[in-house]
């Protein structure tokens, strides 16, 4: 009877054990794919802001543009406008 309830107290033993360790490899799994996904959401954030950036930068920029090709403008106008004077 001894030998016998020595043998369960191991089978449990072992079934326990067993159960624990896959337990933590499947913590492992879903810590890895946490991580994962906070890189890919990290990664879509800042390629998001990138853009917003971008957009921004280049709006200045043709706000910038805008009265240097205005000028320019002016500037051929007048000169067309001398050219035609200049042959009547």
């Amino acid at each position: 009877m001894s030998k016998l309830l020595s043998v369960l107290i191991a089978a449990l033993f072992a079934t326990v054990s067993v159960a624990s360790f896959a337990a933590d490899e499947k913590k492992d799994e879903k810590k890895a794919e946490a991580k994962v996904e906070k890189k890919a959401e990290a990664k879509a954030e800042k390629k998001a802001e990138a853009k917003v950036e971008k957009k921004a930068e280049a709006k200045k920029d043709e706000k910038a543009a805008a009265p240097a090709a205005k000028a320019d403008a002016k500037k051929d106008e007048k000169k067309a406008e001398k050219k035609e004077e200049a042959k009547k």
